[in-house]
């Protein structure tokens, strides 16, 4: 099965494009889940957490429930088609030999450090580059900076690394103090 399928009851299915998925985990509800194994969890491009949102908001939140489901009248802010064509200007943000090189060493130096017993694999990094890409695009460069690697790392990274000894329920935290840790030793580029 390549990419861009499914397989549901061993029956082959091709996924429409463009396709995602967002997915939700609320740490303190595990019962009756089990934690994804390290190959699925690396199919994530990134690992957010959003916490609790403004007091304002949760207010407003309250308000728009007043009258039903706010969900049920959401609009497209953009068209598949606007989506691929987005995707496609992404991959045409330049990113130097020297941004590569100080990709690369982060990512050996997770694959050498001490405290994981695993390191960053091929597949992460190349969702770590395209989300370096991604993130000069969105402040509107057509070329990647350090400062897109430093702020993409530890949301692309610390869900794919593992922690020697660790519990799985504090893996992300201690995998974000390592990869600061790694951040600050790494030559930056100039």
């Amino acid at each position: 099965m390549s990419e861009g399928q499914v397989s549901v009851d061993g029956q082959t299915h091709k996924l429409p494009e463009p396709f995602f998925v967002i997915a939700t985990q609320n740490p303190f509800e595990f019962e009756g889940t089990y934690p994804l194994p390290e190959n699925q969890l690396d199919r994530f491009t990134l690992c957010m957490e959003v916490g609790y949102p403004s007091r304002e908001a949760e207010k407003q939140a309250l308000v728009l429930h007043r009258q039903g489901e706010p969900v049920d009248h959401l609009k497209p802010v953009v068209s598949a088609q606007q989506l691929q064509e987005l995707q496609r200007q992404v991959r045409e943000v330049k990113v130097s030999d020297a941004i590569n090189d100080y990709l690369m060493d982060i990512v050996e130096a997770t694959r050498q450090h001490d405290q994981l017993s695993l390191g960053l694999s091929t597949r992460g990094a190349l969702t770590l580059y395209r989300a370096i890409q991604s993130q000069a695009f969105v402040e509107g460069r057509d070329y990647a900076t350090p400062d897109d690697v430093k702020k993409m790392v530890p949301c692309v990274v610390a869900h794919r690394i593992l922690c020697r000894g660790s519990v799985r329920l504090g893996q992300r935290t201690r995998a974000r103090a390592i990869l600061d840790t790694i951040l600050q030793k790494t030559r930056v580029p100039s």
